[in-house]
């Protein structure tokens, strides 16, 4: 978000300026090939595995068509029948609502997640490139720490995480309202510069962050009310030691104030909607056993993920001594961690912002180590847990990478902006200047390198044709287990009601029910569906290996007043 000026002085932004135009076609370019093979089969596949991805395409395509047919309705989803708030039950992505709308059934909920994932990773790029390039880098600085952030290694560990990836409204909004209170890491703060539109933008951009999880979103609300409370206290004491009230302007006090409101009012209405799943759900309330359990050591954050194409292999026996390598394996890129220390010393930015950036880095890592820090965690992120409202529910520490990547890549950006600097010199040499470009390639393609995935895309299973033909409310079975969120999936065919659904905790009424009909279809299954309202079951056979359900189409109906039909292997029982 570098100052372009008018002939005339004016200093007036050019939305249509080329770098900028540039920049976003590089960022969905670089994003459709670094996410390959995302989009060779969108309609079919989907990146990562057949759990967390099927709930969040289902979650993604459930908020638009509820907002489009009944928004009173949008917290009490299809699915957990007939629990309340059911949407409110993870992180929601109400944020990709409108992506929602667009086409409906299972084949457009696939490529819809597809889409996405593919854009996220643009989005990010194009954020942390936004927020280098207001800081004080160069387009090359910026898009070193555009693709260190958004293709850093740890990242791949969480390919089934759409809502751990959606990160890049964090970028954009720090960019946005960096420039729009006319401040850099490299000037200062420069009252000339301020640009009260952009400083709404960037509230507004946060509140839109927030609405896709608090899991990535109640940090940004932290620093955000911290960076607020740190810039008043700036603002009164240079007011105070100069006696010279510093220039601000109405115009961007009004942006603030409406700006906040709106991200405040966001946030309080999501908090209000996930406490009501609490106070519905006591049994939903984490306890810090989770965030000790989900501690990484220290070498999880040198540690790459099996999908990484570069480090995969050569940190298998690293990831061997880590407990739960999906949330352990942090490594935000040798490369980075290699032009970040160097740009400690090396740097467009002042000696004063290095130190403080170094700082932020260390102080990530010790709250990223969680409870593995000093043993307990506390002081630490177990302090955060006890102390600030919600955070007991951010349960894997290590996802605090996501600051500690963007520090690290805004640090990287300042040492590569100096070295592509010293060939603009006067007194700098031809030859110098000819090899300078060649020479930051060497970061640029070393990160992009990194960034390589050998992420799984697997086939996911079609709805069967007797979803369609039976009447809701339905159970599928078998029910529980992983299984529950591809039945999820397979409901954005008509949002049937249904009984099936997983999240981070369980219904009382969901594990009654599966308890319920264990031994279906005999008396009392049948007794107790109808009891609550349940009208067909659909029972896969081909999925009921190993479980109570195993056999089912050899049970008996007669007497049970139900009928069976088998439509290509899969049956419906109408009770």
């Amino acid at each position: 978000m570098s100052d372009d000026r008018t002939p005339g002085g004016r200093g007036r932004w050019h939305w249509v300026h080329p770098e900028w135009i540039l920049a976003a076609l590089a960022s969905l370019l670089l994003a459709v090939a670094l996410t390959w093979p995302t989009l060779r089969h969108p309609a079919s596949t989907i990146p990562g595995d057949l759990g967390d991805p099927t709930l969040q395409a289902w979650q993604i395509a459930w908020s638009g068509h509820a907002l489009l047919s009944n928004p009173v309705d949008l917290w009490h989803s299809n699915t957990f029948y007939p629990e309340k708030y059911t949407y409110a039950y993870s992180d929601t992505l109400l944020g990709y609502a409108p992506f929602g709308m667009l086409g409906s059934g299972f084949e457009a909920a696939l490529v819809r997640y597809n889409v996405l994932y593919v854009l996220l990773h643009a989005l990010a790029f194009l954020g942390a490139y936004a927020l280098a390039r207001q800081l004080g880098a160069n387009r090359w600085g910026g898009a070193v720490a555009g693709i260190a952030w958004a293709y850093g290694p740890w990242r791949l560990a969480h390919s089934g995480h759409l809502n751990i990836l959606s990160s890049g409204g964090i970028a954009l909004a720090l960019a946005m309202l960096a420039r729009g209170h006319g401040w850099s890491l490299r000037h200062g703060y420069r009252p000339e510069r301020r640009r009260p539109g952009w400083a709404l933008a960037g509230w507004l951009v946060a509140a839109w962050q927030v609405s896709l999880g608090f899991g990535i979103g109640l940090p940004l609300v932290y620093f955000l009310l911290a960076a607020v409370l740190v810039a008043a206290g700036c603002y009164g004491w240079s007011w105070w030691r100069r006696r010279v009230r510093p220039p601000f302007g109405r115009r961007l006090l009004l942006a603030d104030l409406a700006g906040g409101a709106t991200f405040g009012a966001v946030t309080l209405l999501l908090g209000m909607v996930y406490l009501r799943v609490v106070d519905l759900n006591p049994q939903a309330e984490r306890t810090l056993d989770w965030t000790k359990m989900l501690s990484p050591k220290l070498i999880g954050f040198v540690t790459a993920p099996a999908d990484s194409w570069l480090w995969g292999e050569r940190h298998a026996a690293a990831r061997e001594q880590l407990s739960w390598p999906p949330e352990m394996t942090l490594l935000p890129g040798m490369t980075l961690i290699g032009l970040a220390a160097a740009g400690l010393f090396v740097s467009v930015y002042p000696l004063r912002h290095r130190v403080a950036l170094g700082l932020a880095v260390l102080g990530t890592v010790l709250l990223g180590l969680g409870a593995t820090l000093g043993g307990d965690g506390d002081p630490g992120y177990l302090t955060l847990s006890t102390h600030l409202p919600g955070w007991d529910a951010l349960r894997t520490p290590g996802r605090m990478m996501h600051w500690t990547s963007l520090l690290l890549a805004v640090l990287a950006a300042g040492l590569v902006t100096t070295l592509g600097e010293l060939s603009s010199q006067p007194a700098t040499r031809r030859w110098t200047r000819i090899l300078t470009p060649l020479v930051l390639l060497v970061p640029l393609a070393l990160v992009t390198l990194e960034g390589v995935n050998r992420t799984p895309h697997p086939t996911v299973p079609p709805p069967p044709a007797a979803m369609r033909a039976a009447q809701e409310p339905i159970l599928v079975l078998p029910a529980g287990g992983v299984g529950d969120l591809t039945y999820m999936l397979w409901t954005t065919d008509g949002f049937p009601r249904v009984t099936n659904g997983l999240a981070g905790f369980e219904p009382v009424s969901q594990a009654q029910t599966r308890a319920a009909v264990a031994s279906f279809p005999d008396p009392g299954s049948v007794a107790y569906l109808r009891g609550i309202g349940v009208r067909s079951v659909v029972a896969v056979p081909s999925r009921a290996g190993g479980t109570p359900w195993d056999g089912i189409t050899a049970r008996p109906i007669d007497g049970l007043g139900i009928t069976r039909e088998d439509l290509d292997g899969v049956l419906v029982y109408r009770l």
